[in-house]
């Protein structure tokens, strides 16, 4: 009976050291910085759309004080013209900056509207920053407006102080933008931003989409782990978009009055001139050089990167101290590049990357 007893007691044991380790397995899920057997790989946070539900800062918002905008309506070969009430202190009629970002119903579209425009520029910004370098895989807008004639894409790398071009659109890209139309990416300039006609004509009249992928058309895009031209091209702290030019009284007429001989009133016409977007979307992911799988707010809430294989800094863009003894190097799928702990033995609390003694040892050891 003893043995009967000492038998019952080590089989519930050994499930509770079952259940034990099963929960503690769920409490700590594998690290994606390291395999199975504890060696360091490539690690990448999560994709994501980084403007979802964050604020966008717009230069131009219809509302204040209340005003009339039109637009034109669209079935079959009928079209028709409606006016509203545009009043950001009342919610029903307000098309604040939130609803850029706010969770995009395809059924019951909300949308953020400039000013109307009465005469020229008609420059309206929308400018939306990251707080923390991504790679950026795209960025789109979906307009309740017609699309614009003529708009740009810009990127940031240092929050702002300074811009250059991410991509333009326009029917007129010499005139806007001083870039010829659908030029030719080679390997010398893949860091150019391109312009094209595409995507900038009036119809459709609302729904129309403006997407743009940064390494589309890019020849080294396939080989993107041994390209730091393109690691940089699509890195950046802030996006920035510049509607340059709405489609003009001309566009609206002719295509509203060539149909149906009806004659607009100007004042009407003019209360069309304004942009709306239902949609904005950058997506991409936190960068990180391969190096975390994840991004996390410090103790100051800014945003880094939880960094591994030895490494730190904002974008894990360096070695962490004690750890020189090889080159910091991006993360790639072939190999982690982990940073090594300096080989001092025990002699010193402090040392530092010497690139002739790496050279010396065969690139073993610096």
């Amino acid at each position: 009976m003893v043995q009967v007893w000492i038998v019952l007691a080590f089989v519930c044991l050994l499930r509770s050291s079952q259940a034990i380790n099963v929960f503690v397995a769920q409490q700590n899920p594998p690290d994606p910085c390291y395999d199975e057997a504890g060696q360091p790989k490539r690690c990448i946070p999560d994709f994501v759309n980084a403007a979802f539900a964050k604020e966008v800062q717009v230069s131009s918002t219809c509302g204040r004080p209340p005003n009339r905008y039109c637009f034109i309506n669209e079935k079959g070969e009928v079209k028709t013209k409606t006016c509203q009430i545009c009043n950001a202190s009342d919610p029903r009629k307000a098309h604040p900056p939130s609803y850029l970002t706010d969770l995009n119903n395809a059924h019951n579209l909300s949308c953020w509207q400039s000013e109307n425009f009465y005469q020229s520029p008609y420059n309206v910004t929308l400018t939306f920053s990251l707080n923390k370098k991504f790679e950026i895989t795209y960025v789109s807008l979906q307009f309740c407006s017609p699309r614009p004639e003529s708009m740009g894409i810009f990127k940031s790398m240092d929050y702002g102080k300074t811009w250059v071009p991410f991509q333009y659109y326009s029917s007129q890209c010499r005139k806007m933008y001083n870039k010829p139309n659908k030029a030719t990416i080679t390997k010398q300039n893949e860091q150019e931003a391109l312009c094209t006609d595409g995507h900038t004509d009036l119809y459709p009249l609302t729904g129309g989409l403006i997407a743009f992928s940064t390494l589309d058309g890019r020849p080294s895009s396939q080989d993107f782990d041994n390209s730091p031209v393109l690691q940089d091209w699509v890195s950046a702290t802030d996006i920035r978009v510049v509607f340059s030019r709405p489609h003009l009284l001309r566009d609206l007429d002719r295509h509203y009055n060539g149909r149906d001989g009806k004659q607009e009133e100007i004042s009407m016409i003019q209360d069309s001139y304004h942009y709306a977007v239902a949609d904005f979307q950058v997506g991409g992911r936190c960068k990180c050089n391969g190096h975390a799988s994840c991004c996390v707010k410090d103790k100051a809430g800014n945003l880094v990167c939880d960094c591994k294989h030895n490494t730190a800094g904002p974008e894990c863009d360096k070695c962490k101290p004690f750890h020189y003894d090889r080159p910091w190097q991006r993360a790639t799928a072939r190999e982690a590049n982990e940073c090594l702990a300096c080989s001092c033995n025990l002699h010193a609390r402090r040392c530092r990357f010497n690139m002739e003694l790496y050279k010396l040892s065969g690139r073993k050891s610096g």
